[in-house]
């Protein structure tokens, strides 16, 4: 049981009910053919990471599906770690009707500052299967720096 009503997002599919007086089938189809879909997007986009951190290393996982390695470039600039990449549009067969365009096209490029323990010279990537890996090993004997800060006068 949770504390927060329920809300059923716009991507899940609602049962037609053909007595409902209040909508009609051509309204669901009217909004499946508004303006928003008429065309891939080609954007800017951010792919989604995650952050894991073990006693060895960090590790990086970023979802770039229908990329692979030629795809992405990966570097170390100012203590950063920098990745690029491009997901281009896939070519429009004209016998095709698209109903709905979700998929994002375009380039991204992420940065994300290191702490100071990790190894830059050992950094390690590889994309296979639309998930890219970043292994970043930490360096022995340097730890997290954790300082208290007071707070008043």
């Amino acid at each position: 049981m949770s504390i927060f009503p329920q809300l059923r997002s716009q991507s899940q599919l609602a049962r037609w009910d053909p007595f409902n007086g209040g909508s009609s089938i051509f309204d669901a189809f009217s909004d499946i053919f508004n303006d928003k879909v008429v065309a891939p997007v080609e954007s800017v986009w951010n792919p989604p990471v995650d952050i894991i951190e073990n006693d060895k290393e960090v590790i990086l996982k970023m979802d770039v599906p229908g990329m692979n390695n030629k795809d992405i470039h990966v570097e170390i600039d100012n203590g950063a770690l920098v990745i690029r990449g491009e997901r281009k549009y896939e070519k429009e067969h004209k016998e095709e009707n698209y109903l709905c365009v979700e998929r994002r096209y375009g380039q991204f490029s992420r940065s994300f500052r290191l702490p100071d323990y990790v190894d830059e010279s050992h950094i390690k990537a590889e994309c296979k299967n639309g998930l890219l890996q970043v292994h970043l090993s930490k360096q022995p004997g340097k730890k997290k720096e954790v300082r208290s800060i007071a707070v008043g006068n």
